[in-house]
């Protein structure tokens, strides 16, 4: 008897777990593939800029997006240090750190100590710190060679996102960078986090202090565009807002002097995407890497290939070239395919690894880039780690993060971590409930924005009209629509009621949700478009609006909604749109608060809205 109920325990607690773990799994599924969407989005966007410059009535108005002012304009480059200092006070009230240069470890460990107690660094210390920045990467290649002779381990970190607490666990674990403790950061510093500035600021400082033990690499995320999209552009103009457009143009610069990738001993390599069956090191190597300041010019090179500009063919090796070891992916079958998941970049097979290992005579490749749960992963028959260090990256408790130390023999030593502020108080079954509601929530945002699309391919099987369709049908309809490879059939209970006969009632994806709209007027396709829309339009408005005021001129506004439905095909042009722009013109003075303005398109969780 004891025995059987030891069994039947022990069957109950595997069963317990086994759900647990489904339950975080397809969670993680949701994030990691609305992110991926997110990106070809992202990437989409430089497409909508060139269509903009042939279309646009003023194009002197947009063209600056294509030729970003240089930081000489902002700031004589030879004077930055003297120059900042007399024009931008400081004044007595200020407390946090005072910088001299040349930087010592005195002045990082008081912005360590000011960082953990949540103080800015002032602006003109800011400013000063990019500048030499700039000055010592623009001496450096575009690919790194170290040696572990000098030091006994090498440390290699992932992305971290702006996460400060994952970077400040990393030095208490690891210990600071030091002539006899090298660094090598892969990219992807900055967005979705709160504190991108102060992690940039203390890497950079560390830079400065030892250029030869602290090494970055260039990510997808060191790009103006991407920070438009994913906060590190509104993190720097909400805590520097004096001085948030000389410090985002600075930045763009010092981005654009980030080397491209690391070599240790001539044996592993250390990029931040991937590679590809054409990636040439030699020709990355000797490449003007300033030249590729951000992901827009991409899409301005591939757009002139279309239009056969033969003399672009060059600048678009170049190009690829970057955009490949930025964004790809490693998987598990052989070939190189273009990576449709994330809309730029490739997936690269073991084959692509074994040919570039054996033209270069490598043995490892580390990369970042990727979303791991347990910080890490080894594919490609222990040739390719990927390292992710930004614990908790989609909600807390989701993931670990990870480093890696390297000795002389180069054998890879993983130490993970998680920031824990609230998860040790959480159960396993609290995290895993925490992660999925987040997950879902964020999902159902998605499928309402694409209502209009969902209810056409529901209809489609409903052939009776009845408002029920298959679970089958209902899983086949969400994936025809958004595209998200995600087991459906899974998550339908989570979605949408079924009744007694185990049929889909499939309006009922849409019961708990609407899009706030700020006046009845305007129709539902046009709420609906704006909604779907309203990060692509953000960035869009962004651009335009070159002083970083926040407002931009109903002329403008209206030519650019025209030429974004042009380009998409979308005809949603409706009279409403007209009132709706005036109506916000508050002052009347014929600008408009463009945030303001899309912040009322987005979806509201209306049982949240009465808990709130």
């Amino acid at each position: 008897t004891v025995i059987r109920a030891a069994i039947l325990i022990q069957n109950w607690y595997r069963f317990t777990m086994a759900r647990l773990e489904m339950r975080r799994r397809y969670s993680l599924s949701i994030f990691q593939s609305i992110e991926y969407a997110d990106e070809q989005d992202q990437l989409q966007l430089s497409n909508f800029f060139t269509f903009m410059l042939d279309h646009y009535t003023h194009p002197d108005s947009v063209s600056h997006i294509f030729t970003s002012p240089s930081v000489s304009q902002v700031v004589d480059e030879g004077l930055c240090l003297t120059e900042f200092e007399r024009k931008i006070d400081v004044p007595d009230s200020y407390y946090g750190p005072r910088l001299s240069f040349p930087l010592t470890i005195e002045d990082a460990n008081a912005l360590l100590h000011a960082f953990r107690n949540e103080q800015l660094l002032h602006a003109r210390y800011v400013l000063q710190l990019l500048c030499e920045t700039r000055k010592v990467l623009k001496e450096m290649p575009n690919i790194t060679h170290l040696s572990t002779s000098y030091s006994k381990e090498i440390t290699v970190c992932g992305d971290l996102h702006g996460n400060l607490d994952d970077l400040l666990l990393i030095f208490y674990k690891n210990g600071l960078p030091s002539e006899q403790n090298c660094y090598v950061f892969n990219g992807d510093f900055v967005d979705r986090g709160k504190n991108s500035m102060e992690i940039l600021i203390i890497l950079f400082a560390f830079l400065l202090i030892y250029p030869n033990d602290l090494h970055l690499n260039r990510g997808n995320h060191e790009d103006y565009m991407m920070n438009l999209r994913y906060g590190f552009t509104k993190e720097v103009s909400k805590k520097y807002k004096d001085h948030g457009k000389q410090i985002l143009c600075l930045l763009r610069d010092v981005f654009s002097w980030l080397p491209l990738a690391t070599i240790i001993d001539s044996k592993v390599l250390i990029l931040h995407g991937g590679i590809s069956d054409t990636t040439d090191l030699d020709f990355l190597n000797a490449l003007e890497r300033n030249k590729v300041r951000d992901h827009i010019h991409v899409g301005v090179i591939l757009f002139s290939l279309k239009n056969l500009a033969v003399q672009m063919l060059r600048s678009s090796f170049r190009y690829l070239q970057i955009l490949d070891i930025l964004w790809s992916d490693p998987r598990s079958q052989n070939g190189c395919t273009p990576n449709k998941c994330r809309g730029g970049g490739c997936y690269f097979g073991p084959d692509v690894t074994a040919k570039l290992f054996e033209r270069y005579n490598l043995k490892m490749l580390i990369r970042s880039h990727e979303f791991k749960p347990e910080g890490y992963e080894i594919s490609h028959d222990g040739k390719v780690i990927t390292i992710f260090s930004a614990s908790n990256y989609y909600e807390e408790g989701s993931n670990r993060g990870a480093y890696i130390k390297l000795n002389p023999e180069l054998i890879p030593r993983f130490v993970q971590y998680r920031v824990s502020k609230y998860t040790r108080r959480q159960n396993l079954q609290e995290r895993v409930g925490t992660i999925e509601s987040s997950a879902l929530k964020s999902l159902r945002e998605k499928i309402y924005a694409h209502r209009s699309e969902l209810t056409s391919a529901f209809a489609q099987y409903d052939l009776n009209g009845t408002g029920k369709i298959s679970v089958n049908d209902w899983a086949a309809a969400m994936e025809s629509v958004l595209q998200l490879e995600l087991p459906w059939r899974m998550l339908r209970s989570q979605l949408a009621q079924m009744n007694a006969d185990g049929e889909v009632d499939f309006m009922s994806c849409f019961y708990d949700l609407k899009i706030g709209q700020p006046i009845k007027e305007v129709q539902p396709a046009l709420v609906e478009t704006l909604c779907r829309y309203r990060k692509d339009l953000e960035i869009i408005f962004n651009v335009i609006d070159k002083d970083h005021s926040g407002l931009i001129s109903l002329e403008e506004f209206s030519q650019t909604w025209r030429l974004f439905t042009s380009h998409l095909g979308i005809d949603v042009y409706d009279e409403s749109l007209d009132k709706l722009v005036l109506s916000i013109d508050y002052n009347k003075d014929g600008h408009i608060d463009f945030n303001e303005f899309l912040e009322a398109f987005h979806v509201v969780h209306r049982l949240e809205k009465k808990a709130n």
